[in-house]
């Protein structure tokens, strides 16, 4: 076993088990997405650890959010088999790929093209082939591949975020951390007879995603 995998393991029994995640399906995809992949390779050392991860390459800061909230998050989602995903704010794909490996289709939008390009290549060098990322702002999402069952922030948000639920189908649900208010938390909102339902799941922090900042207070 490579030294990846068996710390890929210990992420999956140390880091997400122990968070209460159950669901198998979401495991697995956790034990068989390599996230080293999906880490600049300077930095690739740190890919298991128990920390929001720094994928960006000279531009804004960009993340690869914790291990255990990634999969917290994707079993909250309850992800079909015959879903349409939208990833927001993926950075170099690793949600989104996880999120491949449980829907029918993913499209994973990121603000840095240079990142979303990287995603690209992961995703065909890890023969994803329904996966697709996109450059485009957070707050966009991506109207061409709506309505989505499911819309997964990657990372956390501390405005409404509308665009986004107008993209949501009846019945579909969006989760990420909401940052709206202290202290953070993971929500799920969902889309019900033209309405939109917001849950507290759980206490998380996650780096907020560009474009989906509270907007600065004006001062005289």
């Amino acid at each position: 076993m490579s030294g990846f995998s068996t710390a890929r393991l210990k992420m999956v029994d140390g880091q997400v088990r122990t968070s209460d995640v159950t669901d198998r399906r979401v495991l697995d995809a956790m034990l068989m997405i390599p996230r080293e992949a999906f880490v600049p390779v300077a930095r690739q050392a740190l890919s298991y650890l128990d920390l929001d991860l720094d994928v960006s390459e000279g531009g804004a800061k960009r993340f690869l959010i914790k291990p255990q909230l990634t999969g917290k998050l994707l079993q909250a989602a309850e992800i079909g088999e015959g879903d349409n995903v939208l990833v927001v704010g993926c950075a170099t794909g690793y949600l989104a790929a996880l999120a491949a490996k449980l829907a029918r289709q993913v499209t994973a939008t990121e603000c840095d093209s240079a990142l979303a390009a990287k995603a690209k290549d992961t995703f065909a060098a890890l023969g994803l082939t329904n996966v697709a990322c996109k450059a485009a702002a957070c707050s966009e999402g991506d109207a061409a591949a709506a309505p989505y069952d499911v819309i997964v922030l990657n990372g956390a948000t501390e405005v409404a975020p509308a665009g986004l639920l107008g993209q949501l189908k009846e019945g579909g649900r969006l989760l990420g951390v909401s940052a709206e208010s202290r202290p953070p938390r993971a929500m799920i909102v969902t889309h019900t007879h033209g309405e939109f339902g917001h849950r507290a799941l759980f206490d998380a922090a996650a780096p907020v995603l560009p474009g989906l900042e509270r907007a600065a207070a004006f001062v005289f």
